[in-house]
């Protein structure tokens, strides 16, 4: 686990730095983008953080142990339940979740930090913490990714081939279920049909564009 005093830290520091920076604009926006396990929410995300410059992508706590493919603070911020629960009790998430008995949360001190310096915030969340979030911030721009059909989907959980016939149905399962969620949410802008990868972050990367420039009167 990594040290509970880590996140404290952080914030701090950024606090020590209040005044704006040659690079800071007026032209910040929360971005969300959800999709279920097989769409290419992941990928496409990373896609979006590579092709917009100012983008930062921002890192979930989690009390889920660290795999050796996972980097503390790039992919998650690793901390134990205590602490989770201590950043909780002080309000310190944009919002939480449950995934498998194990807890999720989006810091808030920097997401706020970010969007005052007029970047482009990307949170990778489901639709329980889109929802939670859109409550907080109604002006964030939501996607929500697509498989292009059911069976296209099927077939992207079953060739990753890291999980038994059962861990799959229960994955096609829910993920069905989150699709029918997200649509009946009234959270998501715009859903992006992904079938075809490259094709889909340009979308996405033009919606944002798009939304940035509708925001500032272009």
């Amino acid at each position: 686990m990594s040290d509970p005093t880590r996140l404290p830290a952080y914030k701090t520091r950024m606090a020590q730095t209040p005044h704006r920076l040659p690079t800071d604009t007026d032209n910040g926006l929360l971005l969300i983008i959800s999709g279920p396990s097989g769409a290419g929410k992941t990928t496409i995300t990373r896609g979006v953080e590579r092709s917009i410059a100012d983008s930062v992508f921002s890192v979930s706590c989690t009390t889920r142990a660290k795999t050796p493919a996972d980097t503390d603070g790039v992919d998650y911020h690793f901390i134990d339940d205590a602490t989770f629960e201590s950043m909780k009790s002080r309000g310190e998430f944009f919002e939480t979740a449950g995934v498998y008995g194990k807890k999720y949360g989006t810091p808030k001190a920097p997401v706020l930090e970010h969007l005052r310096r007029g970047r482009l915030v990307i949170l990778e969340i489901d639709v329980q913490g889109a929802m939670q979030i859109k409550q907080q911030v109604p002006d964030a721009f939501a996607l929500f990714i697509l498989p292009p059909t059911e069976e296209e989907l099927h077939r992207r959980l079953r060739d990753r081939k890291r999980e038994s016939d059962e861990q799959i149905k229960r994955r096609f399962d829910a993920a069905k279920a989150e699709i029918e969620s997200a649509k009946a949410s009234g959270v998501y802008n715009v859903f992006i049909v992904n079938d075809n990868l490259e094709a889909a972050i340009k979308r996405a990367c033009d919606l944002v564009a798009g939304e940035r420039a509708r925001r500032a009167g272009k």
